[in-house]
């Protein structure tokens, strides 16, 4: 690692976190978009006595400097108030598919780097509250406050493969766990983070690692998701041969065609990690689908079919190990009269092809489905529903209406949901934004259940919902009680289904699942019930996020090396 201390350009783009605050009373990480011009800037000096003679305190609602000159590292959690990188004006981003972020302010990252505070017991990197991955926050936190990017880098990386990845689309379970979270706002870190890595990045550090030598074990992994590349490149460290397979045409999986070009740019920051990833030696097989060995054997005879299309037994007869990170990909549905009419679409079956149409020909081969001049009506909040909402936006919708079946959050911790647990509060992301500026309303209807979607002709006009009241029973469960006289109906020309999903597609080995429809393999050791198949990411624990995906991988790649070796050396 090297241990340079001078300090280095910033890149073009960083992030902004959906959990940004604004001067004022603490709201726990509120949501609200800090301004672009917002950050109060003076000397660290002036900070301090300002801080001193206002007789603030921890709580106190006296504004506070978001970006000083010197910050003091020693007490910058008392003196600093949390500040996000910006996103882009929202009305003129949604009129363009690029990243969302602005630019990083070196002075205001140096100010709130500051803010981490010397906790003693950091509880953002511990993996069952805080990072999945354990990265180590303090360290390249302070690291950044001293201007030693390169250092940070490579702190960063030694946990992390991707970090401009989450840099960009984790929740940032870390900021929830943060300790200085009790009583502030937390530290952006995910600011922070993606500023390293994208500094690296411009400056020339990240470097194909090719290994010194190869073992001579083969290993296949089937899905190119975060955490089929997480295993592939940890295991190629090790000096394993590794091949990845993809269904799609491009490599990626959900990083590829899950998430919006808005969100994270696929040129600029998934096709650069790939390319590295084949400079360091690994190959990837993209068109190809795994399938049952008895499906594969209908097709063998066929030249063109074959060609697209490999048995999962013959792949496992030529690898000495199996990786199977294929995701969860069964979504849920919803069982309503109606539900057969025309416009109505899972959210993946709206958003893959719309990047895909992107990619290939900028949205001019028209082979998408597109919103343009429709009401819109998404069911289901979550990532995915706001990148529905801002696609959507992007298209030309006339309206965009997002139903929440939960009741609002709060805009604080409730007392059911103390610290370092994550905070379900009221969150405003980057498609929300959008909304509210293109329709002059927010698009988020809270405690609404879908009754029946109606239609003529065959396609779908009208959404009937009814409000629901939450409350808990005798037993102290909330459930769900519909208020009487509240239907009614929402105008939708298409609507979009992002209810989550139920698991992976199954039929490749004849193995043990979960009861959840998930393969079955055991945590920390991650073999299936076949013989050198192991599995890891969404297809293992269920849906989850990027980061959970990357540390599955991470730790899946470890105990093939195990299996193949007799012993590791990967983390």
């Amino acid at each position: 690692s090297s241990s340079s201390s001078s300090s280095s350009s910033l890149p073009r783009r960083s992030f902004h976190s959906s959990t940004t605050t604004t001067t004022g009373a603490r709201r726990y990480f509120s949501s609200k978009p800090t301004g672009a011009n917002s950050s109060k800037t003076m000397t660290a000096a002036a900070a301090e006595n300002e801080d001193m003679k206002e007789g603030a305190s921890s709580t106190s609602t006296t504004t506070r400097p978001t970006s000083v000159s010197e910050p003091n590292k020693v007490k910058g959690f008392m003196l600093y108030e949390r500040s996000s990188i910006p996103y882009r004006d929202a009305k003129e981003r949604s009129k363009d598919w690029l990243e969302v972020y602005t630019e990083p302010d070196a002075q205001m990252l140096n100010t709130q780097s500051s803010r981490c505070m010397e906790c003693g017991v950091p509880f953002c990197h511990t993996q069952n509250s805080g990072c999945p991955l354990s990265n180590k926050i303090p360290e390249w936190n302070d690291l950044v406050f001293k201007n030693q990017w390169e250092e940070a880098y490579h702190r960063l990386t030694d946990t992390n493969n991707f970090p401009e990845f989450t840099g960009r689309v984790c929740p940032a379970p870390c900021e929830g766990a943060c300790v200085l979270g009790i009583t502030e706002d937390p530290v952006t870190i995910k600011n922070i983070e993606c500023t390293i890595i994208d500094t690296a990045f411009e400056n020339g550090w990240v470097k194909p690692e090719r290994p010194s030598q190869r073992t001579g074990k083969r290993i296949a992994v089937v899905g190119s998701g975060p955490a089929g590349l997480a295993a592939a490149d940890q295991l190629n460290k090790a000096g394993h041969t590794v091949t990845v397979f993809e269904r799609a045409d491009r490599v990626g999986g959900l990083l590829m065609y899950g998430i919006p070009n808005m969100k994270l740019d696929k040129t600029e920051v998934v096709d650069r990690r790939i390319k590295l990833m084949e400079e360091s030696g690994i190959e990837f097989v993209t068109g190809t689908s795994v399938v049952g060995e008895a499906e594969f054997q209908k097709v063998a005879n066929d030249e063109k079919a074959a060609k697209q299309v490999i048995g999962a037994e013959t792949m496992a007869s030529v690898h000495d190990a199996v990786i199977l990170t294929t995701g969860a990909t069964i979504p849920r549905d919803l069982s309503v009269t109606g539900r057969n009419l025309k416009g109505i679409h899972y959210a993946m079956d709206f958003l893959t092809p719309n990047t895909k149409s992107y990619l290939d020909s900028n949205l001019k081969d028209g082979n998408y489905i597109s919103a343009k001049g429709k009401h819109v009506v998404v069911i289901g909040g979550g990532d995915t529903g706001t990148d529905c909402i801002g696609t959507s936006v992007r298209h030309g919708a006339l309206s965009v209406t997002n139903l929440e079946l939960l009741p609002l959050p709060p805009d604080t911790r409730a007392e059911d949901n103390p610290w370092p647990q994550w905070p379900r509060i009221m969150r405003v992301d980057y498609g929300h934004e959008e909304a509210a500026v293109a329709y002059g309303k927010e698009p988020r209807e809270y405690s609404k259940l879908t009754k029946e979607f109606i239609g003529d002709k065959g396609k779908i006009t009208g959404v009937k919902v009814v409000d629901v009241h939450w409350a808990k029973n005798d037993d102290g469960k909330y459930e769900m009680r519909e208020v009487q006289g509240s239907e009614k109906v929402l105008p939708c020309d298409l609507c979009l289904l992002s209810m989550g999903y139920k698991g992976p597609a199954s039929g490749l080995y004849e193995m043990e699942e979960d009861a959840r429809g998930n393969f079955m393999a055991q945590w920390g050791d991650f073999s299936t019930s076949v013989e050198k198949v192991f599995a890891a990411g969404d297809c293992r624990r269920g849906q989850s996020t990027v980061v959970w995906a990357i540390s599955e991988g991470r730790q899946c790649a470890r105990e093939v090396d195990r299996y193949l070796m007799g012993s590791t050396s990967l983390p």
